[in-house]
């Protein structure tokens, strides 16, 4: 029995749209967790920052020390910059709910931080 070329081709070209449509789901699931997981580090951050106060001490080395023992214990991500933005993520929006699924870690992370607010109080008005 031959395989019809026309058909078997049309067969190729629904599979591989599947397999892009299950890759990008896959991708805007593993964006959103990290977005929540990104939010909640920056929540335990400020709380363990402010020490039940309303204001966080200046001058703690606070961040050089998470970066350091983050990135020896977990390997990378966790830069002294990327905690800043993860801390300023839950300071910016305390509640995480519709933020995770609309932007991805990028759009916060390479963001200038003039822009992070604004591109975060766009999507967080849609």
């Amino acid at each position: 029995m031959e395989i019809e070329k026309q058909t078997y081709n049309q067969l190729i070209k629904e599979i591989g749209s599947l397999l892009q449509q299950g890759r990008q789901q896959a991708v805007q699931s593993v964006n959103s967790i990290l977005v929540q997981t990104y939010w909640h580090i920056g929540k335990h951050i400020v709380e363990f920052e402010q020490k039940g106060n309303e204001r966080a001490e200046y001058g703690s080395q606070l961040f050089e020390r998470l970066s350091k023992d983050l990135t020896q214990a977990y390997v990378k991500g966790f830069g002294r910059s990327n905690l800043l933005y993860m801390r300023k993520l839950y300071l910016s929006f305390p509640i995480s709910g519709p933020l995770s699924h609309l932007l991805t870690w990028s759009h916060y992370y390479e963001s200038k931080p003039s822009r992070f607010s604004k591109i975060l109080k766009v999507y967080w008005n849609s």
